[in-house]
């Protein structure tokens, strides 16, 4: 979208309303502030004025730049008319410093750029864009202090809007105040989640003195009371009311008219203010209204089209309705809005006919379009097809709330079906990928009537699926995928793959427990559809066949096809735009076929890949499959780390999805540091939310989270019940690790024909893993249930076997069982050195449920073990622990900052706190401690 000269829109920023002084409004000016004084102490803040139209949020901010004479000052103003054009606001905020859009990284500049369209490209992550703005921000105020004003944010378009609030959500230490006003009542709920300040009316004090200085005397006590009351105190209703009341009106409460015109009438108040002036004079100010840039150029054009004098202007000057100047401004957004929505529609028309003329389409197709889009009643397929082109370039940009209006907007004035129905699906597909599901089915219900080819209503049955599944209906949509695949397989065969994969991840992710026959289905298909000839071998090819091939046929037949698609996914280098939710699909894989090493491997790199493109929408599922690949490798303090990394990079989008139900500190982790009552308490309140959604199989995963708890205190029947219901269903790719587990606790418990048939399908399956862990599980079950003579060699195997894995836990428990095994054959010296190696590895990994029972075991043989329990933790906050962490292992400030989405400035105030905590003095030492 091209956009105005950055001189123009700089000189926009400047406010030059003159306003009446600001009265009291102490506690209010004491917060604001108190923000500005923040600031200058090195931090950062923000605060989000909210209060009803005219209650004083423009005088307040007025105020605060006003008092902010050591800030450089960046202004930006929502505006109604362009709250379809992506990326609008954030542009009139960002454009004073784009000089120094070359000194961000590479990847931030060009997803500035092309959100802009400064530049062609793919289109931009969301927010690699707040991260660019929040990068270009913070190396603003790093030269001077920084203060950015949004007013009228309630009319921000989307895209801008979700990236101001992310990097609102991000400051921290950067020097930086960054201020919204919204006016309410509003439906768009936005940047929820900031601190927040109500404005009500002025106090009674406050509102007599206001009222005094307009009328310059003290008022009388009933007119004042009268005033007070039917204006609650408003700012500018009191000083709308005494400028359209005369003196004598003003003299006492008797004088005054019935109703007063304010409240719902204000505006009214305003449109007759307008239609008092000249045609001409009405006609401008529409044009004005009609027109958000405020470019003179553009307006003075119009003008002279619809034989408008400059003459005209002057009424509206000396009413203090239009203020002119670089750019064209009302003195109130409610005088722009009474005048655009108190004109006749057909006059509106003609006004947006004018002004599409007045605007060159080469410089600024997008509001061109909008324009030519506004001025008509009828279909228009010329006008149609430039707004799907703005669509496009919309959906180029990554502005998809903008291309699903351009879309919408121009299907309305399509006059064929067919070609109606296409850009309808185009807005559906804008609007799911802008995060507005219901607004894409409205548009998908609109375009079912209309379709006729059977490939379209395959597509939208496909849409159809993803919709449900971002409504929270996911329970379907796995059906409903594979239905859309059912009818694109004779249409178009790698649009059937994608709907099954869809379908597959879907059926494996929401793990209800009717998932199997489903999967059946799934397969079957997948197994039927046929490879187009020449096509190149993929990763997520390779990955559909394999778990096709493992559902139909068991892990022999598809664990070779998931081994190459997982190998395929380490060595090569993936397509900048394919989808990264393919890894998810390829760690459940590695995670059945007990490839640790490569699950390790795969996950970093999906982390890495999203933090890359700076895919926070995909970053905190990455960064929880992380959490528990670390918990598995036995770095607690890690998992930790970095399922509190999920939570606030979840959190700081403002779409936490499943994660803001949960704790950071997940079931598993719980159970396996001994924490029984928080364990306990967390596994019934999650598995009683999975069973209120239907979501059987989750529940039953949460349940059999308990199982290492259980074991460690020997409660054997309670373990094997809570593994049973997951062993039973057995879910492909999440039933492979309970069955080591299970195996123990059957055995424990006397159930040793559960722990044969347990056995015979972990054997399977460690064959065709044929890992290190694979084996080393294998040979700890067998010896289970193996006699005296073979238990040994078996114990010593699994040993050797789990001591190549990187899996660490596990080997503990080895020991822990062989040690075990010898007390009771009374060797008692050789069991002392395994129970202690096993307690040992479980107190220094904190995992006190395994540690407690290895130490009761040492002790039975005699020996004593000093009862160790988790180290205290120093004093870093969960951020500054992030930091020290990474700055440990020797990353740079910058790409501390660029992984932990924060600015390089917060990482080093972080750094300061870190040293001074510690008591270190340099980054050496500090890898040394860390």
């Amino acid at each position: 979208m091209s956009r105005a000269r950055p001189e123009a829109v700089a000189q926009r920023n400047v406010d030059t309303t003159v306003r009446p002084r600001l009265v009291n409004r102490a506690q209010e000016r004491a917060i604001l502030m108190g923000l500005l004084e923040s600031v200058r102490g090195g931090l950062s803040g923000t605060l989000v004025l909210r209060g009803e139209p005219g209650i004083g949020k423009t005088a307040l901010l007025d105020n605060m730049i006003s008092a902010a004479t050591d800030f450089r000052v960046a202004r930006a103003l929502g505006v109604e008319s362009e709250m379809e054009l992506g990326f609008a606001g954030l542009h009139q905020l960002v454009v004073p410093f784009l000089p120094q859009l070359d000194r961000l990284p590479v990847p931030q500049r060009d997803a500035l750029g092309s959100a802009f369209g400064l530049i062609a490209g793919a289109p931009p992550d969301r927010f690699q864009v707040g991260l660019a703005t929040l990068t270009l921000l913070a190396d603003a105020a790093s030269e001077k202090f920084l203060l950015c004003v949004v007013d009228d944010a309630q009319w921000l378009d989307v895209e801008s809007a979700e990236v101001l609030a992310f990097v609102a959500r991000r400051l921290y230490a950067d020097r930086i105040a960054l201020v919204f006003g919204v006016r309410e009542p509003t439906e768009r709920r936005m940047l929820t989640g900031l601190p927040e300040l109500h404005l009500g009316g002025l106090l009674a004090g406050d509102a007599r003195s206001l009222l005094a200085s307009v009328i310059g005397r003290a008022p009388d006590a009933q007119l004042s009371e009268r005033i007070m009351a039917e204006t609650q105190g408003n700012p500018l209703a009191i000083l709308e009311l005494t400028s359209v009341l005369t003196p004598h009106q003003l003299d006492s409460a008797s004088q005054l008219p019935e109703p007063l015109p304010i409240g719902s009438r204000l505006q009214q108040h305003f449109v007759s203010l307008v239609r008092a002036l000249p045609p001409e004079t009405q006609t401008l100010l529409l044009l004005a209204a009609a027109e958000p840039s405020g470019d003179p150029v553009v307006l003075w054009r119009a003008a002279r089209a619809l034989g408008i004098d400059r003459d005209a202007v002057a009424p509206a000057e000396a009413d203090r309705l239009l203020i002119l100047g670089p750019q064209v401004s009302f003195r109130h957004p409610l005088i722009r809005s009474a005048v655009y929505h108190g004109a006749p529609t057909a006059e509106r028309h003609r006004i947006h006919a004018a002004l599409a003329a007045a605007t060159d389409a080469a410089i600024d197709p997008d509001r061109h379009a909008w324009h030519r889009a506004a001025g008509v009643v009828e279909p228009d397929e010329d006008i149609a097809a430039e707004l799907a082109e703005s669509g496009e370039r919309a959906r180029r940009r990554g502005s998809y709330a903008s291309a699903a209006a351009f879309l919408s907007r121009g299907a309305e004035l399509t006059p064929d079906h067919g070609v109606k129905a296409q850009r309808l699906l185009a807005a559906a597909q804008a609007s799911l990928a802008a995060g507005a599901p219901d607004r894409a089915q409205a548009s998908l219900d609109e375009a079912m009537p209309l379709l006729h080819f059977p490939l379209q209503h395959a597509l939208a049955r496909s849409l159809e699926g993803g919709i449900r599944f971002a409504l929270g209906q996911g329970g379907e949509t796995p059906s409903i995928l594979l239905g859309a695949a059912r009818s694109m397989v004779s249409l178009h065969s790698p649009l059937a793959r994608q709907a099954l994969f869809g379908a597959l991840e879907a059926a494996v992710f929401l793990q209800p427990a009717t998932t199997r026959p489903l999967l059946q289905e799934i397969a079957d298909q997948v197994m039927a559809l046929p490879r187009p000839e020449g096509s190149s071998e993929n990763a997520a090819d390779l990955i559909l066949d394999g778990y096709a091939a493992l559902i139909t046929a068991g892990y022999p037949s598809g664990a070779p096809l998931l081994k190459r698609s997982i190998a395929a996914m380490l060595t090569e280098e993936p397509d900048p735009g394919a989808d990264l939710r393919v890894f998810g699909l390829a760690s459940l894989a590695a995670y059945s076929l007990f490839d640790d090493a490569s699950l390790h491997t795969l996950v970093r790199r999906w982390v890495q890949l999203a933090r890359d493109r700076a895919a926070l929408t995909a970053m905190p599922i990455a960064l929880a499959f992380l959490a528990r690949a670390e918990m598995y490798a036995g770095r607690t303090r890690e998992c930790e780390d970095l399922a509190k990394q999920s939570l606030e990079i979840s959190a700081a989008t403002g779409n936490p999805g499943y994660l803001r139900q949960a704790s950071y500190r997940d079931v598993s982790l719980l159970a396996w540091q001994g924490n029984e009552a928080e364990a306990r308490a967390s596994a019934a309140a999650q598995s009683a939310q999975a069973l209120e959604r239907g979501q059987v199989g989750t529940a039953n995963f949460v349940r059999c989270a308990l199982v290492p708890l259980e074991l460690g205190l020997r409660r054997y029947q309670s373990a094997l019940d809570s593994a049973l219901p997951v062993y039973k269903d057995d879910p492909p790719f999440l039933g492979s690790w309970v069955l080591p587990n299970l195996i123990e606790a059957a055995v424990r418990s006397g159930n040793e024909q559960g722990a044969h048939e347990a056995l015979s399908r972990l054997s399977e399956r460690a064959a065709a893993g044929g890992t290190p862990l694979a084996l080393g599980f294998l040979a700890r079950s067998r010896a289970l249930l193996a006699g005296d003579l073979e238990a040994e060699s078996l114990y010593k195997e699994s040993i050797d076997q789990l001591s190549r894995s990187p899996t660490k836990p596990e080997l503990a428990r080895a020991h822990l069982l062989y040690g075990e095994w010898l007390r009771r054959q009374a060797r008692k010296r050789e069991a002392r050195d395994h129970l202690r190696t096993a307690y040992d590895m479980f107190s220094s990994m904190e995992l006190l449920a395994f540690a407690d029972r290895a130490r009761s075991e040492l002790e039975a043989t005699g020996a004593r073990a000093r009862k160790r329990t988790v180290e205290t933790q120093s004093q870093l906050t969960p951020q500054e622990a992030q930091v020290a962490r990474l700055a440990g292992q020797g990353m740079r400030n910058q790409e501390i900052a660029a992984q932990l989405f924060i600015s390089a400035s917060t990482v080093e105030y972080h750094l300061v706190k870190v040293f001074r905590k510690l008591g270190v003095t340099s980054r050496t030492q500090l890898a040394h401690l860390i």
